[in-house]
């Protein structure tokens, strides 16, 4: 059964400091006490949530995974005279860690419109060894028409032809090759919850659709307190409710 909410308020990390969970001290020092953590600490909130969450890493290979995942992040950086600094691009971290957990197989899930990036991947995975299934949205031709879409929906226009995104199929398709591991490469927002949702083997994202900031999402973040995007900090009445839409 799921924990009751101890109060109203959300979990709220993000307003946090972090030194409750996260405190740069040594091995000898005493942890800061949760009590003390701001009353949106998940900590507070959920202690029955958060121990019965960790009992999954007793799985022996759920704790292997793990085990490999946090080696790979600490091996990201690296101390030199001048202090912390990072070494890994994303791509090279995907490498790095489909190698530690012994991939042969891997799979890439991407977006019709990062076709030329898709190839250049599949060629630096190959060169490392790795086979490599790459599956485009656009697989099995679906017309929009099929999910309910109207013409004047479609991007351009109703006299034309328009394929549905449909990674449900690129799940599938990935799925029956017995990847490794699947890549998300671009796969628009929905979309790549439904990809998500299908897919069998373990997934990881190497980048995230966005078509205005050159699929680097946090651009809108860093302007929004510019005079470029600041419209995206507008306080705006909440949306009206309405019956929720789940996959």
């Amino acid at each position: 059964m799921a924990e009751k909410k101890v109060q109203e308020a959300l979990s709220h990390c993000a307003s946090c400091s972090g030194l409750t969970c996260y405190p740069r001290i040594r091995m000898e020092d005493p942890l800061p006490p949760v009590e003390e953590a701001p009353d949106g600490c998940p900590m507070r909130l959920y202690q029955e949530t958060i121990s019965r969450g960790v009992t999954e890493y007793e799985r022996p290979t759920v704790k292997e995974f793990a085990r490999l995942a946090s080696i790979q992040e600490g091996e990201c950086y690296e101390w030199t005279e001048e202090g912390l600094r990072t070494k890994h691009p994303r791509l090279e971290e995907l490498i790095l860690f489909a190698q530690k957990c012994g991939y042969e197989k891997l799979g890439l899930a991407f977006c019709s419109g990062l076709r030329q990036e898709a190839r250049a991947i599949v060629e630096i995975l190959e060169g490392r060894g790795f086979q490599v299934a790459s599956v485009c949205c656009k697989v099995g031709r679906v017309p929009k028409e099929a999910v309910g879409i109207k013409g004047e929906e479609k991007i351009f226009g109703p006299e034309m032809r328009e394929p549905m995104c449909n990674p449900i199929v690129q799940a599938e398709v990935l799925n029956t090759e017995g990847v490794d591991l699947a890549v998300m490469l671009g796969l628009c927002i929905g979309h790549d919850t439904l990809f998500l949702k299908y897919c069998k083997a373990p997934v990881t994202v190497l980048a995230v659709k966005d078509r205005v900031f050159g699929h680097n999402p946090l651009g809108a973040v860093y302007l929004s307190r510019s005079p470029y995007y600041g419209r995206l900090r507008t306080k705006k009445e909440p949306v009206r409710k309405q019956a929720k839409v789940r996959p």
